[in-house]
């Protein structure tokens, strides 16, 4: 008798905290995202970088913010905006560097994305700062650390636990600003081969990934690279035609796509209570570029706002781009980013879709978990 009166005191102080808006811990719904700039919610503003998209006309479909760019790498929402969204999660993840992304404000997620950042801590290192993914998980365990304050350590864990998933967007910088790229990657490439290049990769990317779970995350979701050699910049500085993609960027991004599928079957059967879901990416905007007409667009191959080539792809958005009138016909935004329309796509895809683009299971099935 004392055991189960213990057991219903302690399920009634999990269902007790008030967070932010009089949600209980029950009923909040937080979604941590880690990633580059297909997720950045604006922390590379806070960063002196040459990777920003704090200026016009990017954001201008983002009705948070009244058409004002907040650096994100779009005309409006990102995928993690549009994912949370549909979860359920009141508001967006704020980003980590915001100075106002304290206390509170924490308890619908907190998104640690940075454009040009990679799995590698060298990836990028052109824009000269951005955040790493080991970084982003060290500037998670300080929000871990601010939970356990605001709710305690127990309730604390429950939450992140039960109500919580963790997104990973990240990987194709590894492949365009690192391996792929012009004399920063030659020495790279001379001395490692595809293989031994992912293999780092994906080892280093376990890592963070175990060091998430050992601070309570046990929900994620993790987006394999898509075909970035399908981007309007991949194919402007290749002068391909429209229908053509370059094939050694698609190649490496499926290599490690194969060997991405495994590590996450990996870490499902050696970390108890944990669900690792693969957003398979590449399939879907492969379908999204192959068949654009079918989801209302009008180009899969040319960017919305850009200049330069024959795809608008090889000056990134800008005050001085030319921009399209029919945003919403676009699959690309600028020379790397989709836009907003596809970014619905691909959002509504991994909530509710089936196995051949969200595995084991979809984002809302991981949700009530």
């Amino acid at each position: 008798m004392a055991m189960a009166l213990a057991i219903l005191l302690f399920c009634s102080l999990m269902g007790a905290f008030v967070g932010a808006g009089g949600d209980t811990i029950d009923n909040l719904t937080a979604s941590f995202v880690f990633g580059d700039s297909l997720v950045d919610a604006g922390n590379n503003n806070y960063l002196p970088t040459l990777s920003k998209a704090d200026i016009r006309p990017n954001g201008i479909d983002f009705t948070a913010s009244g058409g004002e760019p907040t650096g994100r790498y779009t005309n409006g929402r990102t995928i993690a905006d549009i994912v949370g969204e549909e979860l359920g999660q009141v508001g967006f993840s704020p980003p980590f560097l915001a100075p106002n992304t304290t206390g509170n404000a924490i308890l619908n997620g907190v998104n640690y994305a940075s454009g040009g950042g990679g799995i590698l801590n060298g990836t990028g290192q052109i824009f000269v700062n951005r955040l790493g993914l080991e970084i982003q998980v060290d500037y998670f365990n300080i929000t871990r650390q601010e939970l356990d304050k605001i709710m305690g350590k127990s309730q604390a864990k429950y939450f992140l636990m039960k109500n919580t998933i963790f997104s990973m967007t990240i990987g194709s910088n590894d492949f365009l600003n690192n391996y792929l790229f012009p004399f920063l990657s030659a020495g790279v490439r001379i001395n490692e081969t595809p293989d031994t290049f992912v293999d780092q990769l994906i080892n280093t990317l376990r890592a963070q990934l175990t060091r998430l779970y050992s601070l309570d995350a046990r929900k994620f979701v993790v987006a394999n690279v898509g075909p970035i050699g399908c981007i309007p910049y991949q194919r402007s500085i290749n002068r391909l035609t429209e229908t053509e993609c370059v094939s050694l960027p698609n190649e490496l991004a499926r290599t490690y796509n194969v060997r991405l599928r495994d590590l996450l079957s990996e870490l499902n059967d050696n970390l108890p209570g944990a669900k690792f879901c693969l957003a398979n990416v590449y399939d879907l905007v492969f379908e999204i570029i192959t068949n654009y007409k079918r989801y209302g667009f009008t180009t899969s191959s040319s960017a919305c706002c850009g200049n330069g080539g024959r795809f608008a792809g090889l000056i990134p958005c800008g005050p001085t781009s030319s921009m399209c009138d029919n945003r919403s016909e676009y699959v690309f935004w600028d020379p790397y980013h989709p836009s907003e329309a596809a970014n619905l796509i691909i959002g509504k895809y991994l909530v509710d879709g089936d196995t051949k683009y969200i595995s084991p299971i979809n984002l809302r099935q991981l949700k009530a978990l």
